[in-house]
């Protein structure tokens, strides 16, 4: 069930709420605007802070049951110093819904004070994301265990800057909520084919072009770098494309990649026992191109976008490529397979590839591509690369603008002698050693003429422990970087 949000003026002697949110920063205790509402919960407010049982800290909750009539509930809910307050907001707003989802709440206010339009699509942004849950594929509880979902959302500040806000981060959060919800689902159920199939429904809602290619056609386009990954397995693989055309008609596209492996064993070379349950996470790029094409979608755009998803499963089998195997790709470039668990990067060739007839403005793709990236940069920061420092830094400060940061790393020339081969052009690993730079470098060969910005997104589009505004899964990420690149470009 999808939040419903709205804003309104914030009216504190005659609110009517189950659960009233209040978000502050540390050290400025309670603002005049208050007054009324203080004043109706008998000075709870002022005496807590003046006790300093609340001080505003990150993440810090405080949970005040009330007898007032109207307002039944008010969580406390810090902001930190604040020093990017859209941030800090989508933070609280994420950490309060999620809060009342577990009380039962199904309608709840936010206040924090005067915010702007950006700030207001911050807020519904977060509230969107702690009141997502996936529930599914879940027998529903017994009556006396449920609880009500959150169902309502009221922004309490009412400008025509915050009802804008309000409307972009309403079409942010439902391309977040798709990405999540098509990462939690199985490999069995989320296969190359449902992927397409939910291509076709975001293209018949907002009137995009949808082209899906299968095994045959493929074949038919010589991509054999991206089919020999799915060599080992019966499902057939599926080149996904939308086209949203909202810009000047001669206007040359954005074009957003993503890797979708349904399911990643490894293949051959492949992954141990423990842990590989994750491995259906492995589409999270394809769900950030999806989620991103959702959004852009509702916010109709005046730009023109191509997404473009390479699907497929990655599996052990009869006919699964082997290490040694040297296969062509589109472009005629001859690939030594050295691990069939850098499988990825060979799918995104022949898709990178594919996108140079769409003659792009610039390309940027998403991959959980190496786990070499989760050890160089955690789980905080998406790694950056690309072939253009200008595209790198702008498509950084749309990361940024999103919540979703990255982190640049080189593509020095000198990192390609370790993926030099004795018997193709390429291979497609070159060991532990930068193994996140040489993939880039890998794809760096297939990416055209067209600036292009690789994002590394193994760390970050998805969490193996709760973060406390969401549970252990899909982040969303890289919905936000995606929808505010293209933004960006329409400013």
């Amino acid at each position: 069930m999808s939040l419903t949000l709205s804003a309104r003026a914030a009216d504190f002697g005659a609110l009517d709420t189950p659960l009233l949110v209040l978000a502050i920063s540390s050290g400025t205790g309670v603002d005049d605007t208050l007054n009324a509402l203080d004043k109706r919960l008998g000075g709870i407010l002022r005496r807590t802070v003046d006790r300093r049982e609340f001080r505003g800290g990150r993440d810090e909750m405080l949970h005040l049951s009330s007898a007032a009539a109207g307002v039944e509930r008010v969580l406390l809910v810090g902001l930190g110093k604040a020093e990017d307050r859209p941030a800090s907001l989508r933070r609280a707003a994420a950490l309060s819904s999620r809060h009342a989802s577990k009380l039962g709440v199904r309608r709840m206010s936010f206040f924090a004070g005067t915010i702007n339009e950006a700030e207001a699509e911050a807020i519904s942004v977060g509230l969107i994301a702690g009141a997502w849950d996936f529930k599914e594929l879940k027998t529903p509880p017994s009556a006396d265990e449920v609880r009500e979902p959150l169902e309502e959302a009221v922004i309490l500040g009412s400008s025509p800057g915050v009802e804008r806000g309000v409307g972009t981060g309403r079409a942010i959060g439902a391309g977040h909520s798709l990405a999540r919800r098509l990462g939690m689902l199985p490999g069995n159920i989320c296969t190359p084919d449902y992927l397409a199939d939910t291509a076709r429904e975001i293209g018949q809602r907002y009137g995009m072009t949808v082209t899906v290619l299968g095994r045959e056609e493929m074949e038919r386009e010589r991509m054999g770098s991206f089919l020999c990954v799915a060599q080992g397995t019966p499902q057939d693989p599926k080149l996904i494309v939308l086209e949203y055309r909202r810009g000047k008609p001669n206007e040359k596209p954005v074009g957003l990649v993503g890797k979708g492996l349904c399911f990643d064993s490894g293949g051959i070379s492949i992954k141990p026992a423990q842990g590989m349950e994750w491995m259906k996470f492995d589409m999270c790029g394809a769900a950030g191109v999806l989620g991103a094409m959702e959004t852009i979608g509702q916010m109709q755009l005046p730009v023109n976008v191509v997404g473009l998803i390479g699907s497929t499963t990655n599996m052990p089998s009869g006919t699964a490529v082997k290490p040694g195997d040297v296969v062509q790709a589109s472009n005629g470039k001859y690939i030594e397979i050295i691990n069939t668990d850098a499988e990825g990067r060979l799918v995104l060739a022949d898709v990178l590839a594919y996108a140079a007839r769409y003659k792009p403005a610039a390309v940027i793709d998403a991959a959980t591509l190496t786990g070499a990236c989760v050890i160089a940069l955690g789980h905080t920061a998406t790694g950056v690369m690309g072939s253009d420092d200008a595209l790198v830094q702008e498509v950084l400060d749309a990361g940024k603008r999103a919540g979703e940061p990255g982190w640049p790393l080189p593509l020095w020339d000198d990192y390609k002698e370790l993926i030099k081969s004795d018997v193709a052009d390429i291979k497609n690993s070159g060991g532990r050693p930068a193994g996140t730079i040489t993939a880039a470098l890998f794809l760096k060969e297939f990416a055209g003429d067209y600036p292009w910005v690789h994002l590394d997104v193994a760390g970050t589009a998805y969490t193996e422990s709760d973060l406390g505004t969401i549970p252990r899964g899909p982040t969303g990420v890289p919905v936000g970087t995606f929808v505010e690149f293209v933004r960006g470009r329409t400013r």
